[in-house]
């Protein structure tokens, strides 16, 4: 059999046609105009829907009627309260639920004893969902914000847990054992090699744990607040006024998407070494 190489390029002229190259190894490429163009493309049919009357403006306003009440509660700075408090409950209900994940993550991923120990709690305790915990937390914490914070520091504990120990298992052992063959120390090892290791993983896990926030802080706020987007969203629903209510909606989903934006770049800066 003739041996395979790079196509010459007589081969075409003799009859013989070129190999693609098959190695791409599913290689993605961003199309940013392919996501843009889906969401306005689905924004000009609920506009075309709402203006031919095939939409109730009751139901869902048309999407320029979203935009008019969204620039309107910015204008008179209730937007920016409500999203401050908002805000400041996520970001300190994700950041101690998400050190404590990490700290138990890695102790259950690298030692037998926390797993052992750890497992069954984490296991029995993940599928409550934390918002049938609120009431509970008020009681011991009060109505005011640390058991807002709590409920959010609760619901992105568990999934921090999860993904960090499953990364940690990930990270081939011949590795470590290398690096421990070596005589290297083991906070030496955890930092160079069980963490750059484990790293995908964990930032994985850290973008369910903030979606998680995210719609923890809206039920919270639906229950116990008077300032933040989930309070609003409820007393726009109570008054009818569903153009603001989903204009509510509408910043949810942009903050979602400043979330995922803020997790790609970290991917980007820290993963350079794939």
């Amino acid at each position: 059999m003739p041996e395979s190489g790079p196509a010459a390029p007589g081969d075409a002229v003799a009859g013989r046609r070129p190999v693609p190259f098959r190695g791409g190894g599913f290689a993605l490429r961003p199309n940013r105009i392919a996501g843009a163009g889906g969401l306005l493309a689905l924004l000009a049919l609920w506009q075309i829907g709402s203006t031919g009357g095939w939409i109730s403006p009751l139901m869902a306003p048309a999407p320029s009627e979203v935009a008019v009440a969204l620039w309107a509660i910015a204008a008179d700075g209730s937007l920016a309260t409500h999203l401050a408090a908002s805000l400041g409950r996520i970001g300190a209900g994700w950041a101690i639920g998400t050190l404590a994940g990490l700290a138990a993550g890695l102790a259950m991923g690298m030692f037998s004893l926390a797993r052992a120990a750890g497992l069954p709690v984490v296991s029995a305790l993940f599928p409550i969902p934390k918002i049938a915990l609120l009431p509970l937390l008020i009681l011991w914490l009060g109505i005011g914000e640390p058991s807002k914070v709590a409920t959010i520091a609760l619901g992105t504990f568990f999934p921090t847990v999860i993904a960090t120990f499953s990364a940690v298992d990930g990270v081939p052992r011949s590795l470590i054992r290398m690096a421990q063959s070596f005589g290297v120390p083991t906070g030496r090892i955890i930092w160079a090699v069980v963490l750059p290791g484990a790293l995908p993983g964990i930032l994985a896990g850290f973008r369910i744990s903030a979606s998680i926030a995210l719609i923890l802080v809206v039920a919270a706020e639906m229950i116990a607040a008077e300032h933040g987007i989930g309070a609003f969203i409820l007393l726009a629903g109570n008054l009818m006024r569903t153009d603001q209510l989903l204009a509510g909606v509408v910043v949810l989903s942009a903050l979602g998407l400043l979330v995922a934006a803020l997790l790609s770049w970290a991917e980007r800066v820290l993963l350079r070494w794939r």
